[in-house]
C-alpha cells in the first residue's frame, strides 16, 4: 500500500487536472456534447497524463538533491529514497515510448505537439528553469501547448482569446508559486538557483500587473461583439464577477496565507476557490449551451 502511494506521488497523479486544458477548445467551440470529438479529447488527455508523469519523473531525478533541502519536497519518493532512481528512469522512458507509439497512429499533429512539450520540459529541467522570468514563461507555454493539443485532435482552431487567457493565467499562478520559493530562501532554505532573480517586491508587483491584465482581458472577451454573436448571448459579462473573486481569493492565499507553493493542492483543498470556479463554469456553460 505504501509502495502504491509512493508511485502515485512519483507519477504526480494529482497534477493530471492540469491536462484538463485539452478539453477547453471543445468547450468554447460549443462542441463538448459531440461524442466522437469528446472521445478524441479524452484520448489526448490520457496521453498527456502519461507524458506529464514521464516529465515529472525526469524533473525529480534532476532535482533530487535540491528536493532534499526542501521542507515538503524532501518526502518525495526519489528524494526520500523509497523508489530507486534507475527504476524511475526506466518507467519514464517506457511512458514516453508508449505515448509516442499511440500518438503516431492517433494524430500526427498531436504527436508533434507532444514532442514539443517533452522538448520544452527537458530543456526546462536541465537548465532553463534556473533563468528567472524565462522559467515562468516556459511553464506557461506548456499550458498553451495543451490547448493546441486539444484543438489538434478535435480539428478546432483555438481562438486568440483562449490562448491569451491560458497564458496569462499560467503566468499569474507561476509567479505565486515562485513567491513561496522566495519566502523559503529568506529563511535560509534556498531550493532554486533562479531565486536570486526574484524578491517579494518584484513578485508582488508582477502578480498585481498580471491580475489586472487577466481581469481586463476577460472583460474585453465577455463584451466583445464577435463573442456575443458567437454564443448568442449578451450576458457573458455577468461571469466577470467569478473571475474577479477567483483572482482575489488566489491573491489572498498568496499574500495573506503565504501558501501558494502548490497550485494543484490549493485547488483540491480550497472550498472557496472550488465554489468560485464551479460557479463560473456553471454560469458560462448555461449561457453558451
Amino acid at each position: 500500500d505504501l509502495m502504491f502511494k509512493d508511485w502515485m506521488k512519483l507519477l504526480r497523479v494529482q497534477q493530471y487536472v492540469k491536462n484538463g486544458f485539452v478539453f477547453l477548445p471543445l468547450l468554447f467551440a460549443v462542441k463538448i456534447t459531440q461524442l466522437p470529438l469528446l472521445m478524441n479529447a479524452t484520448a489526448a488527455f490520457v496521453l498527456f497524463c502519461i507524458v506529464s508523469s514521464a516529465v515529472y519523473i525526469l524533473n525529480d531525478i534532476k532535482d533530487v538533491e535540491e528536493d532534499r533541502n526542501h521542507p515538503t519536497k524532501r518526502y518525495r519518493p526519489l528524494a526520500s529514497g523509497t523508489i530507486a532512481t534507475h527504476t524511475a528512469l526506466g518507467v519514464s522512458f517506457l511512458f514516453v515510448i508508449v505515448a509516442f507509439a499511440v500518438s503516431f497512429f492517433f494524430n500526427k499533429t498531436f504527436l508533434l505537439i507532444l514532442a514539443l512539450y517533452i522538448a520544452l520540459n527537458i530543456s526546462y529541467s536541465f537548465g532553463l528553469k534556473h533563468i528567472s522570468i524565462l522559467d515562468i514563461v516556459m511553464v506557461s507555454v506548456g499550458f498553451v501547448l495543451r490547448i493546441f493539443a486539444g484543438g489538434a485532435v478535435t480539428e478546432i482552431v483555438p481562438t486568440i482569446w483562449i490562448i491569451l487567457m491560458t497564458f496569462l493565467l499560467a503566468v499569474f499562478i507561476s509567479l505565486a508559486k515562485r513567491r513561496e520559493d522566495v519566502l523559503l530562501a529568506s529563511e535560509g532554505r534556498s531550493t532554486r538557483k533562479n531565486i536570486d532573480g526574484y524578491n517579494t517586491e518584484f513578485i508582488n508587483a508582477a502578480m498585481m500587473i498580471m491580475a489586472s491584465v487577466i481581469i481586463v482581458s476577460y472583460i474585453s472577451y465577455a463584451i466583445s461583439p464577435d463573442i456575443q454573436d458567437k454564443f448568442h448571448t449578451k450576458y457573458l459579462y455577468l461571469t466577470v464577477v467569478f473571475v474577479i473573486v477567483g483572482i482575489l481569493r488566489y491573491m489572498q492565499i498568496t499574500f495573506v496565507e503565504n501558501n501558494s507553493g502548490n497550485p494543484t493542492a490549493i485547488l483540491y483543498r480550497d472550498r472557496f476557490l472550488q465554489i468560485t470556479i464551479g460557479g463560473w463554469l456553471l454560469t458560462f456553460v448555461l449561457m453558451i449551451y
